[in-house]
Protein backbone atom coordinates (compact mmCIF):
# COMPACT_ATOMS: atom_id res chain seq x y z
CA UNK A 1 0.00 0.00 0.00
CA UNK A 2 1.29 3.45 -0.95
CA UNK A 3 0.45 7.01 0.05
CA UNK A 4 0.63 9.34 -2.94
CA UNK A 5 0.76 13.12 -3.21
CA UNK A 6 -0.42 14.17 -6.67
CA UNK A 7 0.34 17.80 -7.51
CA UNK A 8 -1.79 19.54 -10.11
CA UNK A 9 -4.54 17.09 -9.18
CA UNK A 10 -7.36 19.34 -10.43
CA UNK A 11 -5.75 19.85 -13.83
CA UNK A 12 -6.44 17.82 -16.95
CA UNK A 13 -3.84 15.05 -16.67
CA UNK A 14 -3.76 15.12 -12.87
CA UNK A 15 -7.53 14.53 -12.61
CA UNK A 16 -7.40 11.59 -14.97
CA UNK A 17 -4.42 10.13 -13.12
CA UNK A 18 -6.24 10.43 -9.77
CA UNK A 19 -9.24 8.51 -11.10
CA UNK A 20 -6.97 5.93 -12.74
CA UNK A 21 -5.02 5.32 -9.55
CA UNK A 22 -8.01 5.18 -7.21
CA UNK A 23 -9.65 2.59 -9.43
CA UNK A 24 -6.57 0.42 -9.98
CA UNK A 25 -5.18 0.64 -6.43
CA UNK A 26 -8.22 1.00 -4.14
CA UNK A 27 -6.15 0.39 -0.99
CA UNK A 28 -3.77 3.29 -1.67
CA UNK A 29 -4.18 6.75 -0.14
CA UNK A 30 -4.18 9.63 -2.67
CA UNK A 31 -3.77 13.25 -1.62
CA UNK A 32 -4.42 15.76 -4.39
CA UNK A 33 -2.85 19.23 -4.24
CA UNK A 34 -3.81 22.08 -6.55
CA UNK A 35 -3.68 25.88 -6.44
CA UNK A 36 -6.93 26.04 -8.47
CA UNK A 37 -5.61 28.55 -10.96
CA UNK A 38 -7.43 29.00 -14.28
CA UNK A 39 -6.79 25.43 -15.50
CA UNK A 40 -7.48 23.69 -12.21
CA UNK A 41 -11.11 22.74 -11.71
CA UNK A 42 -12.25 21.36 -8.37
CA UNK A 43 -15.52 20.17 -9.94
CA UNK A 44 -13.52 17.64 -11.95
CA UNK A 45 -12.71 15.83 -8.71
CA UNK A 46 -16.30 15.60 -7.43
CA UNK A 47 -16.43 11.82 -7.73
CA UNK A 48 -12.98 11.42 -6.17
CA UNK A 49 -13.97 13.47 -3.14
CA UNK A 50 -16.63 10.87 -2.36
CA UNK A 51 -13.86 8.29 -1.99
CA UNK A 52 -12.55 7.98 1.61
CA UNK A 53 -9.11 7.15 0.21
CA UNK A 54 -8.85 10.59 -1.41
CA UNK A 55 -8.19 13.99 0.12
CA UNK A 56 -8.02 17.28 -1.74
CA UNK A 57 -5.84 20.14 -0.49
CA UNK A 58 -6.06 23.64 -1.94
CA UNK A 59 -2.49 24.91 -1.94
CA UNK A 60 0.56 26.07 -3.87
CA UNK A 61 3.57 23.90 -4.68
CA UNK A 62 5.75 26.90 -3.81
CA UNK A 63 4.59 26.69 -0.17
CA UNK A 64 7.35 24.53 1.31
CA UNK A 65 5.87 24.47 4.80
CA UNK A 66 2.58 23.17 3.43
CA UNK A 67 4.30 20.46 1.38
CA UNK A 68 6.38 19.29 4.33
CA UNK A 69 3.35 19.16 6.61
CA UNK A 70 1.41 17.09 4.04
CA UNK A 71 4.29 14.66 3.56
CA UNK A 72 4.49 14.12 7.31
CA UNK A 73 0.78 14.14 8.14
CA UNK A 74 -0.16 11.73 5.36
CA UNK A 75 3.03 9.62 5.52
CA UNK A 76 3.53 10.24 1.81
CA UNK A 77 6.02 7.88 0.17
CA UNK A 78 5.35 8.76 -3.50
CA UNK A 79 5.05 12.16 -5.16
CA UNK A 80 3.64 12.37 -8.69
CA UNK A 81 4.39 15.90 -9.79
CA UNK A 82 2.06 17.16 -12.54
CA UNK A 83 1.61 20.75 -11.39
CA UNK A 84 2.81 23.11 -14.13
CA UNK A 85 1.87 26.00 -16.32
CA UNK A 86 1.58 24.28 -19.68
CA UNK A 87 0.18 26.47 -22.47
CA UNK A 88 2.77 27.70 -24.96
CA UNK A 89 0.78 30.76 -26.04
CA UNK A 90 0.41 31.88 -22.44
CA UNK A 91 4.14 31.38 -21.86
CA UNK A 92 4.89 33.74 -24.75
CA UNK A 93 2.60 36.50 -23.47
CA UNK A 94 3.38 35.97 -19.77
CA UNK A 95 6.52 33.93 -19.09
CA UNK A 96 6.92 34.90 -15.41
CA UNK A 97 4.23 32.50 -14.20
CA UNK A 98 5.99 29.64 -15.98
CA UNK A 99 9.28 30.38 -14.26
CA UNK A 100 7.58 30.68 -10.88
CA UNK A 101 5.52 27.51 -11.10
CA UNK A 102 7.59 25.17 -13.24
CA UNK A 103 11.06 26.00 -11.89
CA UNK A 104 10.61 27.56 -8.44
CA UNK A 105 7.64 25.30 -7.69
CA UNK A 106 9.46 22.12 -8.67
CA UNK A 107 12.50 23.13 -6.65
CA UNK A 108 10.30 23.82 -3.63
CA UNK A 109 8.77 20.34 -3.99
CA UNK A 110 12.23 18.80 -4.12
CA UNK A 111 13.42 20.74 -1.07
CA UNK A 112 10.36 19.74 0.92
CA UNK A 113 10.69 16.09 -0.07
CA UNK A 114 14.35 16.02 0.90
CA UNK A 115 13.64 17.74 4.23
CA UNK A 116 11.10 15.06 5.16
CA UNK A 117 12.41 11.92 3.47
CA UNK A 118 16.15 12.22 4.21
CA UNK A 119 17.25 11.28 7.72
CA UNK A 120 19.86 13.21 9.71
CA UNK A 121 22.59 10.70 8.92
CA UNK A 122 21.95 11.07 5.19
CA UNK A 123 19.97 7.86 4.69
CA UNK A 124 16.57 8.00 3.06
CA UNK A 125 13.14 6.72 3.98
CA UNK A 126 11.48 4.60 1.22
CA UNK A 127 10.22 7.07 -1.38
CA UNK A 128 9.81 8.01 -5.03
CA UNK A 129 9.61 11.46 -6.63
CA UNK A 130 8.16 11.11 -10.12
CA UNK A 131 8.32 14.22 -12.29
CA UNK A 132 6.01 14.58 -15.29
CA UNK A 133 7.52 16.50 -18.20
CA UNK A 134 6.94 17.03 -21.91
CA UNK A 135 8.43 16.16 -25.29
CA UNK A 136 8.71 19.89 -25.98
CA UNK A 137 11.98 20.05 -24.00
CA UNK A 138 13.64 18.31 -26.96
CA UNK A 139 12.83 21.12 -29.37
CA UNK A 140 11.53 20.61 -32.89
CA UNK A 141 11.98 17.90 -35.52
CA UNK A 142 12.04 18.10 -39.28
CA UNK A 143 9.66 15.78 -41.09
CA UNK A 144 12.29 13.14 -41.84
CA UNK A 145 14.10 13.28 -38.48
CA UNK A 146 13.97 10.27 -36.17
CA UNK A 147 11.68 10.63 -33.17
CA UNK A 148 12.90 11.92 -29.81
CA UNK A 149 14.61 9.40 -27.56
CA UNK A 150 15.63 9.80 -23.93
CA UNK A 151 19.14 10.76 -25.09
CA UNK A 152 18.04 13.50 -27.49
CA UNK A 153 19.75 16.75 -26.42
CA UNK A 154 17.43 19.33 -24.90
CA UNK A 155 16.65 22.27 -27.18
CA UNK A 156 13.57 24.08 -25.79
CA UNK A 157 12.20 26.90 -27.92
CA UNK A 158 9.49 28.57 -25.81
CA UNK A 159 9.42 29.91 -22.24
CA UNK A 160 7.15 26.96 -21.40
CA UNK A 161 9.48 24.26 -22.72
CA UNK A 162 12.54 26.05 -21.30
CA UNK A 163 10.94 26.11 -17.84
CA UNK A 164 10.11 22.40 -18.08
CA UNK A 165 13.65 21.60 -19.23
CA UNK A 166 15.01 23.44 -16.20
CA UNK A 167 12.72 21.52 -13.87
CA UNK A 168 13.81 18.22 -15.41
CA UNK A 169 17.44 19.11 -14.72
CA UNK A 170 16.64 20.05 -11.12
CA UNK A 171 14.99 16.68 -10.51
CA UNK A 172 17.98 14.88 -12.01
CA UNK A 173 20.36 16.97 -9.93
CA UNK A 174 18.60 16.00 -6.69
CA UNK A 175 19.13 12.36 -7.61
CA UNK A 176 22.80 12.70 -8.53
CA UNK A 177 23.73 15.12 -5.76
CA UNK A 178 21.63 13.97 -2.82
CA UNK A 179 20.57 10.45 -3.73
CA UNK A 180 16.84 11.17 -3.98
CA UNK A 181 15.00 8.36 -5.77
CA UNK A 182 13.49 10.06 -8.77
CA UNK A 183 12.12 9.24 -12.20
CA UNK A 184 11.09 11.48 -15.08
CA UNK A 185 8.63 10.93 -17.91
CA UNK A 186 8.48 13.00 -21.07
CA UNK A 187 5.16 12.59 -22.86
CA UNK A 188 3.63 13.62 -26.15
CA UNK A 189 0.45 15.70 -26.57
CA UNK A 190 -2.32 14.39 -24.31
CA UNK A 191 -6.03 14.47 -25.11
CA UNK A 192 -9.15 13.14 -23.43
CA UNK A 193 -11.79 14.07 -20.81
CA UNK A 194 -11.45 17.13 -18.55
CA UNK A 195 -9.01 18.99 -20.83
CA UNK A 196 -9.15 22.78 -20.52
CA UNK A 197 -10.91 24.29 -23.57
CA UNK A 198 -7.92 26.39 -24.65
CA UNK A 199 -6.23 23.25 -26.03
CA UNK A 200 -6.64 22.26 -29.68
CA UNK A 201 -9.05 19.32 -29.51
CA UNK A 202 -11.61 20.68 -27.01
CA UNK A 203 -11.33 24.17 -28.51
CA UNK A 204 -12.20 22.89 -31.98
CA UNK A 205 -14.98 20.71 -30.61
CA UNK A 206 -16.67 23.48 -28.66
CA UNK A 207 -16.21 26.13 -31.35
CA UNK A 208 -17.95 23.85 -33.83
CA UNK A 209 -20.95 23.54 -31.52
CA UNK A 210 -21.30 27.32 -31.42
CA UNK A 211 -20.43 28.00 -35.03
CA UNK A 212 -17.28 29.91 -34.13
CA UNK A 213 -14.16 30.05 -36.29
CA UNK A 214 -11.51 27.38 -35.95
CA UNK A 215 -8.19 29.28 -35.91
CA UNK A 216 -5.30 27.31 -37.40
CA UNK A 217 -1.73 28.57 -36.99
CA UNK A 218 0.24 28.98 -40.22
CA UNK A 219 -0.53 26.25 -42.74
CA UNK A 220 -1.70 23.78 -40.09
CA UNK A 221 0.95 21.23 -41.05
CA UNK A 222 2.71 21.17 -37.69
CA UNK A 223 2.90 17.55 -36.53
CA UNK A 224 2.27 16.21 -33.03
CA UNK A 225 2.27 12.75 -31.50
CA UNK A 226 -1.08 12.28 -29.69
CA UNK A 227 -1.48 10.26 -26.50
CA UNK A 228 -4.80 9.39 -24.83
CA UNK A 229 -4.61 10.57 -21.24
CA UNK A 230 -5.37 7.16 -19.67
CA UNK A 231 -2.49 5.66 -21.65
CA UNK A 232 -0.29 8.34 -20.12
CA UNK A 233 -1.46 7.29 -16.64
CA UNK A 234 -0.66 3.66 -17.47
CA UNK A 235 2.85 4.66 -18.50
CA UNK A 236 3.48 6.58 -15.29
CA UNK A 237 2.16 3.63 -13.29
CA UNK A 238 4.68 1.32 -14.96
CA UNK A 239 7.54 3.76 -14.37
CA UNK A 240 6.71 4.10 -10.66
CA UNK A 241 6.28 0.36 -10.18
CA UNK A 242 9.01 -1.01 -12.45
CA UNK A 243 11.18 1.86 -13.72
CA UNK A 244 14.82 2.29 -12.77
CA UNK A 245 15.69 5.01 -10.28
CA UNK A 246 17.19 8.12 -11.83
CA UNK A 247 15.99 7.25 -15.33
CA UNK A 248 13.95 9.19 -17.86
CA UNK A 249 11.26 7.38 -19.84
CA UNK A 250 9.41 8.64 -22.91
CA UNK A 251 5.67 7.96 -23.09
CA UNK A 252 4.21 8.32 -26.58
CA UNK A 253 1.09 7.41 -28.50
CA UNK A 254 2.85 6.17 -31.68
CA UNK A 255 0.38 8.45 -33.37
CA UNK A 256 1.61 11.40 -35.45
CA UNK A 257 -0.94 13.75 -37.00
CA UNK A 258 -0.79 17.12 -38.70
CA UNK A 259 -2.83 19.71 -36.81
CA UNK A 260 -5.01 20.41 -39.84
CA UNK A 261 -5.80 16.70 -40.23
CA UNK A 262 -6.87 16.54 -36.57
CA UNK A 263 -9.18 19.49 -37.17
CA UNK A 264 -10.63 17.90 -40.30
CA UNK A 265 -11.28 14.65 -38.41
CA UNK A 266 -13.07 16.42 -35.56
CA UNK A 267 -15.11 18.51 -38.01
CA UNK A 268 -16.31 15.39 -39.79
CA UNK A 269 -17.05 13.57 -36.52
CA UNK A 270 -19.06 16.50 -35.18
CA UNK A 271 -21.04 16.77 -38.44
CA UNK A 272 -21.87 13.09 -38.10
CA UNK A 273 -22.91 13.38 -34.45
CA UNK A 274 -25.25 16.31 -35.10
CA UNK A 275 -26.68 14.75 -38.24
CA UNK A 276 -27.75 11.69 -36.24
CA UNK A 277 -29.01 13.55 -33.17
CA UNK A 278 -31.86 16.08 -33.55
CA UNK A 279 -31.52 17.02 -29.87
CA UNK A 280 -27.98 18.29 -30.52
CA UNK A 281 -29.18 20.29 -33.51
CA UNK A 282 -31.79 21.98 -31.36
CA UNK A 283 -29.31 22.57 -28.56
CA UNK A 284 -26.65 24.04 -30.83
CA UNK A 285 -28.49 25.88 -33.63
CA UNK A 286 -25.36 27.81 -34.68
CA UNK A 287 -23.38 24.67 -35.41
CA UNK A 288 -22.83 24.27 -39.17
CA UNK A 289 -24.51 20.84 -39.22
CA UNK A 290 -27.63 22.38 -37.71
CA UNK A 291 -27.80 24.64 -40.77
CA UNK A 292 -27.01 21.91 -43.32
CA UNK A 293 -23.42 23.15 -43.63
CA UNK A 294 -20.03 21.56 -43.00
CA UNK A 295 -17.92 22.25 -39.92
CA UNK A 296 -14.85 22.56 -42.14
CA UNK A 297 -16.28 25.87 -43.35
CA UNK A 298 -15.31 27.34 -39.95
CA UNK A 299 -11.57 26.79 -40.51
CA UNK A 300 -9.58 30.03 -40.67
CA UNK A 301 -5.81 30.35 -40.98
CA UNK A 302 -4.07 32.83 -38.68
CA UNK A 303 -0.52 34.14 -38.37
CA UNK A 304 1.79 31.51 -36.93
CA UNK A 305 2.90 32.00 -33.34
CA UNK A 306 6.55 32.87 -32.60
CA UNK A 307 8.90 29.89 -32.38
CA UNK A 308 6.21 27.38 -33.37
CA UNK A 309 7.90 23.96 -33.40
CA UNK A 310 7.34 22.05 -36.63
CA UNK A 311 7.11 18.50 -35.31
CA UNK A 312 7.22 16.50 -32.08
CA UNK A 313 7.45 12.73 -32.10
CA UNK A 314 8.22 10.35 -29.24
CA UNK A 315 10.23 7.15 -29.54
CA UNK A 316 9.00 5.07 -26.58
CA UNK A 317 11.15 2.02 -27.38
CA UNK A 318 12.94 2.17 -24.03
CA UNK A 319 9.66 2.30 -22.10
CA UNK A 320 8.23 -0.51 -24.22
CA UNK A 321 11.29 -2.77 -23.90
CA UNK A 322 11.95 -2.21 -20.19
CA UNK A 323 8.40 -1.82 -18.88
CA UNK A 324 6.22 -3.52 -21.54
CA UNK A 325 4.44 -0.23 -22.17
CA UNK A 326 1.98 -0.04 -25.04
CA UNK A 327 -0.89 2.41 -25.60
CA UNK A 328 -4.28 0.75 -25.27
CA UNK A 329 -6.21 3.34 -27.27
CA UNK A 330 -5.86 3.93 -30.98
CA UNK A 331 -6.36 7.52 -32.02
CA UNK A 332 -9.70 6.59 -33.55
CA UNK A 333 -10.98 5.00 -30.33
CA UNK A 334 -9.51 7.70 -28.11
CA UNK A 335 -10.85 10.64 -30.10
CA UNK A 336 -14.27 8.98 -30.29
CA UNK A 337 -14.36 8.66 -26.49
CA UNK A 338 -13.19 12.26 -26.15
CA UNK A 339 -15.83 13.73 -28.47
CA UNK A 340 -18.57 11.77 -26.73
CA UNK A 341 -17.36 12.89 -23.29
CA UNK A 342 -17.54 16.57 -24.24
CA UNK A 343 -20.99 16.13 -25.75
CA UNK A 344 -22.16 14.41 -22.56
CA UNK A 345 -20.56 16.93 -20.18
CA UNK A 346 -21.57 20.38 -21.39
CA UNK A 347 -22.13 21.57 -17.81
CA UNK A 348 -18.47 20.85 -17.01
CA UNK A 349 -16.91 22.77 -19.89
CA UNK A 350 -19.45 25.58 -19.73
CA UNK A 351 -18.51 26.12 -16.08
CA UNK A 352 -14.80 25.91 -16.82
CA UNK A 353 -15.11 28.57 -19.50
CA UNK A 354 -16.83 30.90 -17.05
CA UNK A 355 -14.08 32.66 -15.08
CA UNK A 356 -16.47 33.64 -12.33
CA UNK A 357 -17.11 29.95 -11.72
CA UNK A 358 -13.46 29.40 -10.84
CA UNK A 359 -13.58 32.19 -8.27
CA UNK A 360 -16.81 30.79 -6.86
CA UNK A 361 -15.36 27.27 -6.54
CA UNK A 362 -12.30 28.58 -4.72
CA UNK A 363 -14.48 30.53 -2.30
CA UNK A 364 -16.69 27.48 -1.75
CA UNK A 365 -13.65 25.43 -0.84
CA UNK A 366 -12.32 28.10 1.54
CA UNK A 367 -15.74 28.29 3.20
CA UNK A 368 -15.85 24.51 3.50
CA UNK A 369 -12.40 24.43 5.13
CA UNK A 370 -13.43 27.14 7.61
CA UNK A 371 -16.66 25.43 8.62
Amino acid sequence: MSNLLVTGAAGFIGVNFVYYWLEKYPDDRVVGLDALTYAGNLASLTDAEDNPKFRFVHGDIRDQALIESLLKEEAIDTIVHFAAESHVDRSISGPDAFIDTNIIGTHTMLKAARAVWQNEGGSWQPHRFHHVSTDEVYGSLEREDPAFTETTPYAPSSPYSASKAASDHLVGAYHHTYGMEVSISNCSNNYGPYQFPEKLIPLVLINILYGKSLPIYGDGKNIRDWLYVDDHARGIDLIIKKGRIGETYNIGGHNEWQNIDIVHLICDMMDEHLAKNPVLKTKYPESPASKAEKARSLITYVKDRPGHDQRYAIDATKTTNELSYKPVETFESGISKTVQWYLDNESWWQAVMDGSYQQWMQQQYKDRQAS
